[in-house]
C-alpha cells in the first residue's frame, strides 16, 4: 500500500501545475479559472484547490475578476522590466561572487550547460531553450556560494519563465545569446569578477529590451 499524499502536499502539486501551464503558455492571460473546472480536472475535492488558487494570487499568476471568479493576470510590459532590473543586479553580483572561488568541478559543469543550450538553439525547440536559460543562470546562483540569491531569484524566474515563453518566437532564437553566456563563463573562469558581473548585467539588459519589445508588440496586436 503506497501512502495517501497529505493535503498540503496535494495542493502543492495543484499549484504547480497550474503555474506550469501559465508559465509554458498552455493556459493563455485573460483565461476565467474556476474551482470547479480545476477540481474536476485534477480529480480531488475544492479544498485543495482553493489552497493552490490562493497561493498563485499571492504570487500574481491569478487575479479577482469579480463576479467572474479569477483569471489568469495579464501580461504586463512595466511588470516585465521591472523583473529584468532586478535579475540583472542578481545576476551581477552572484557573477562576482563566483568568479572569486570558481573550481574546475564549476567549469565543466558550466561547460555541459553552454552545449546543452547551443543543441537545444540547433533544434529550435523553444521549451528547451527557455529551460536551458534559465539553468544556466541558477547554475551561476549556485556558483556564487550565496544561496540567499537562488532563494530570491526562485520566484522572479517563474514570471520570468512566463515572460520568455509568450515574447519568443522561432525567429528570436539567437546563437549570440549563447555566445554571451560562454563569454560570462570565460570571465568566471578567468576570476575576472568585475568584467563577469559587468557581462552579466549587460545580457540582462539586452534580454530586457529584446522581451520587452517583443511583448509590447503582442499585447498591441491583442488589444
Amino acid at each position: 500500500m503506497r501512502p495517501i499524499p497529505l493535503e498540503p502536499d496535494l495542493s502543492e502539486r495543484i499549484h504547480d501545475s497550474v503555474l506550469h501551464a501559465i508559465c509554458s503558455g498552455k493556459i493563455k492571460a485573460g483565461a476565467r479559472i474556476t474551482q470547479e473546472e480545476l477540481a474536476q480536472k485534477f480529480g480531488v475535492s475544492r479544498q485543495p484547490v482553493l489552497q493552490a488558487m490562493m497561493l498563485l494570487r499571492r504570487e500574481g499568476f491569478l487575479i479577482d475578476v469579480g463576479r467572474k471568479g479569477v483569471c489568469v493576470a495579464p501580461l504586463d510590459v512595466d511588470h516585465a522590466r521591472n523583473l529584468y532590473v532586478v535579475r540583472g543586479a542578481l545576476d551581477g553580483v552572484a557573477a562576482r561572487l563566483a568568479a572569486a572561488d570558481y573550481t574546475p568541478q564549476l567549469v565543466q559543469r558550466g561547460r555541459q550547460l553552454i552545449d546543452v543550450g547551443r543543441r537545444a538553439i540547433a533544434i529550435g525547440h523553444i521549451p528547451s531553450v527557455i529551460e536551458a536559460d534559465i539553468d544556466f543562470h541558477l547554475f551561476v546562483y549556485e556558483a556564487s556560494g550565496n544561496p540567499l540569491i537562488g532563494d530570491t531569484a526562485q520566484p522572479l524566474w517563474q514570471h520570468l519563465r512566463r515572460v520568455m515563453a509568450a515574447a519568443l518566437g522561432e525567429s528570436d532564437l539567437r546563437v549570440s545569446v549563447w555566445d554571451e553566456h560562454e563569454g560570462i563563463l570565460r570571465a568566471l573562469e578567468a576570476g575576472q569578477a568585475s568584467e563577469a558581473e559587468a557581462l552579466c548585467r549587460g545580457h540582462a539588459d539586452q534580454m530586457a529590451d529584446i522581451l520587452t519589445g517583443r511583448l509590447k508588440t503582442l499585447i498591441s496586436h491583442a488589444a
